[in-house]
C-alpha cells in the first residue's frame, strides 16, 4: 500500500513544547495546515538529537511557511519534558513533541518497530487537507537532512498551488519548473 496520497488517520495525543502546559493534538489541530511529523526511535539517544537539533534551526523558516511541526517518538510527554529540561540541544526547541506511549499515531503511520516498540526514523509531510505528501524513511544510523526537507516542502506547495506544473530535481524556490507534455517527451 502506498502511502503518498493517503490520508492522515484520526489521532489525539499529548504533546510537549517549551514554555507551554501539555497539551492534547489531534487531525483536527493540522487541518488546513501543513505539518511535519517528525519521528525518531527514542528521547536519550544519540542520532536523534543531532536531527532535532537541525530541524530546530529551520523551524522558524517552517513556521513562516505556514508548517506545524511535530517530534514524534513512542515516548511519554513527560519523558520529553525531561529530556528538553536536561539536554542542551533539545532544550533549546521550539517545537512541540507528541508522546506516543500507546503507538497509536506511529502504527497510523506505519513506522513502529514492532520488536522494539521504538518508532523508524520517518518523516512526512502532511498538506492542508490531511494528504501526505512527502515520505522521507532513513536507516538506524543515518540522520535526516532539514534544509532538504524545507526545499522539499517548498516544492510541494509551488506544486499544489500551480496545477500543470512540476519542479524537477534540485528545483530551488524561484528557479523554472517543467509543464508536463507530450513536446517534452524525450528532450529533457
Amino acid at each position: 500500500m502506498g502511502i503518498v496520497g493517503s490520508t492522515i488517520k484520526p489521532f489525539k495525543n499529548t504533546a510537549f513544547q517549551a514554555g507551554k502546559d501539555f497539551f492534547d493534538v489531534t487531525e483536527a489541530d493540522i487541518a488546513g495546515k501543513w505539518a511535519v511529523f517528525f519521528f525518531y526511535p527514542a528521547d536519550f539517544t544519540f542520532v536523534c538529537p543531532t536531527e532535532l537539533e537541525d530541524l530546530g534551526e529551520q523551524y522558524e523558516t517552517l513556521q513562516g511557511m505556514g508548517v506545524e511541526v511535530f517530534g514524534v517518538s513512542t515516548d511519554t510527554h513527560f519523558s520529553h519534558k525531561a529530556w528538553h529540561d536536561t539536554s542542551d540541544k533539545i532544550g533549546k526547541l521550539k517545537y512541540a513533541f507528541l508522546g506516543d506511549q500507546n503507538h497509536k499515531l506511529t502504527n497510523n503511520f506505519g513506522v513502529l518497530r514492532e520488536d522494539s516498540g521504538l518508532a523508524d526514523r520517518a518523516t512526512f509531510v502532511v498538506d492542508p487537507d490531511g494528504v501526505i505528501q512527502l515520505v522521507e524513511i532513513t536507516p538506524e544510523g543515518v540522520g535526516r537532512n532539514a534544509a532538504e526537507l524545507v526545499r522539499k516542502i517548498k516544492a510541494a506547495k509551488y506544486w499544489r498551488e500551480h496545477p500543470g506544473q512540476v519542479c524537477p530535481a534540485k528545483w530551488e524556490e524561484g528557479s523554472e519548473t517543467l509543464a508536463p507534455s507530450l513536446d517534452l517527451v524525450g528532450k529533457l
